[in-house]
């Protein structure tokens, strides 16, 4: 009730209410009924930040799983310094997402950034690329250090998954000739798809609530290049100071995340009921 129900309620009031500065001086807080959501639906940066949260989520989503599952896979195989280089997978997840970010702003930086100094010292690129202020390469960006950071979980839980899957099926289906990617196919793909199906689900409404990072980054900019719901909300709320449409803004990606959040409770039970 504390920390759930009251912020929840709270917020979906104040996305019907005309709630700005001015209510922390004299606490009027008039009921406007629609009109925070008419007003953000209305807006053009609106749309830019739902196709934008589209884009990253996926993006990031598939970048993410791809090479969770693959150094997943690669750590199953037990070899020398293997539990050591699994613990490095970690390290993106354990620093602070505003430290990740100050480096990464570095790191990118057009001028003097790291990658741009190596890229162009090496011949593969004739000119420093604009990583964080192009509007054309902004959410590339960000989606790539986004992925980054979820390898990690992706890893870790994917990783769990398979130590499940008993090693007698690969053993009878190396004596039919099912190895490599058949094996992969065949018995480990289905096996661990319970696991699959809650991170993928867990990835997209975490990476749906991201804001660290692209603040620290870009700040929803160039040109609202990489503005996503939640920046545009906290534009709303914390730059502009109209905290009802920033409320109601938040209040759609509630929705957008309590449809997978739904979806992740009805695979979880539909798990516990195939193994009961």
């Amino acid at each position: 009730m504390l920390f759930f129900a009251y912020p929840l309620g709270k917020n979906i009031l104040m996305g019907s209410q005309e709630y700005t500065s001015q209510t922390f001086i004299d606490g009027s807080a008039p009921w406007n009924g629609l009109e925070n959501y008419r007003a953000i639906f209305s807006n053009p940066v609106f749309l830019t930040s739902l196709s934008n949260t589209f884009a990253f989520t996926v993006f990031s989503i598939i970048g993410q799983f791809v090479i969770g599952m693959s150094l997943a896979v690669f750590f199953q195989r037990m070899f020398p310094l293997s539990r050591l280089l699994r613990s490095l997978v970690l390290l993106p997840w354990l620093i602070p997402l505003i430290a990740s970010a100050a480096v990464w702003k570095w790191i990118l930086d057009q001028d003097s950034g790291i990658l741009n100094v190596t890229l162009v010292g090496l011949h593969i690129v004739d000119s420093p690329i604009p990583w964080i202020s192009s509007p054309s390469v902004a959410l590339l960006s960000i989606v790539a250090v986004n992925i980054w950071l979820g390898i990690p979980f992706n890893t870790i839980l994917l990783f769990g998954g398979l130590q499940e899957v008993p090693r007698e099926y690969y053993e009878a289906a190396e004596l039919d000739g099912a190895v490599g990617w058949k094996a992969f196919w065949h018995i480990t793909w289905p096996s661990v798809q319970p696991t699959v199906s809650v991170v993928l689900v867990l990835g997209v409404v975490y990476t749906l609530k991201v804001l660290d990072i692209i603040i620290g980054l870009t700040n929803g900019g160039p040109a609202n290049s990489t503005e996503t719901l939640t920046t545009f909300s906290y534009h709303l709320s914390f730059v502009s100071f109209n905290f009802g449409q920033g409320a109601a803004v938040g209040n759609v990606l509630i929705v957008v995340s309590l449809v997978f959040a739904l979806t992740y409770l009805w695979i979880t039970r539909r798990n516990a009921r195939a193994q009961a």
